[in-house]
């Protein structure tokens, strides 16, 4: 609760200092808008207009779908990469090289190829979000204690079942680590995709800025950090502590 507290503090204390600036006219008020304006803008775009409302539903089933499947894929390659030497060392590679290339860039391949804009950009975020799933499962994988592996074998297990059982369950801070990551990349996917495609929040945001309305371009920016902060401390923060509690990390 204490930590709660402090962190609304220093947001309002944030907000009003920003607010001060905006009515001091330190700088152009058009190119730095006003907070309370840009909740105003909030407001009517969530209770009046709705466009807010649309945009943000359509972007959030975006990454839903395209973070699952990034999830899905990145981990099954990872495990095929931690398991066969053989994969690792060409098809490893080739995540390797794929993990540096910026997701964006493949999406007017991708509006080419799949004709819609929706399908298209779920594909960049799974792009922008499976390298890093693949590599940090590998890695977990990999980092399994051979004590922990060789307990396993005598009390019999083997072969998928010593994986299933045993490896992944032991892999899943690593794991864990990798769908931080895969989240964080394909969100920035997702903006970065729908400012060059069509409908969202990314898209709302340009439509924003070629009308100048500089107020609903920092709303459309306050979502976007908002939806970061819910998914960082309301999901991925919670499944970590009982993670660690699990694994003897940390105090239950």
């Amino acid at each position: 609760m204490a930590t709660l507290l402090r962190r609304l503090l220093f947001f309002a204390a944030l907000f009003f200092i920003w607010e001060l600036v905006y009515r001091l006219e330190l700088f152009q008020t058009r190119l730095f808008p006003s907070p309370l304006l840009s909740f105003v803008e909030l407001y009517k775009g969530f209770f009046e207009t709705g466009i807010l409302t649309v945009a943000t539903f359509e972007s959030l089933s975006r990454i839903a779908i395209g973070f699952t499947i990034a999830v899905v894929v990145g981990s099954c390659l990872g495990i095929l990469l931690a398991l066969s030497k053989i994969a690792d060392e060409t098809l490893g590679s080739l995540v390797i090289a794929l993990q540096s290339v910026p997701s964006i860039v493949w999406l007017p391949i991708a509006l080419v190829v799949l004709q819609t804009g929706n399908t298209a950009i779920i594909s960049i975020i799974v792009l922008g979000g499976t390298w890093a799933m693949t590599m940090n499962m590998r890695m977990g994988i990999k980092n399994v204690q051979p004590l922990l592996i060789r307990a396993a074998r005598t009390m019999g297990y083997r072969g998928a079942e010593l994986v299933w059982k045993v490896m992944i369950p032991a892999s899943i801070p690593s794991a864990l680590t990798g769908m931080r990551l895969a989240w964080a990349f394909g969100w920035r996917a997702l903006i970065a995709g729908e400012l060059l495609g069509r409908g969202g929040l990314g898209r709302t945001l340009l439509d924003a800025r070629d009308f100048f309305n500089m107020e609903l371009v920092i709303a459309i920016m306050m979502i976007i950090a908002v939806v970061g902060l819910i998914v960082e401390y309301l999901i991925f923060n919670p499944i970590e502590r009982k993670v660690l509690s699990r694994w003897g990390y940390a105090k239950s």
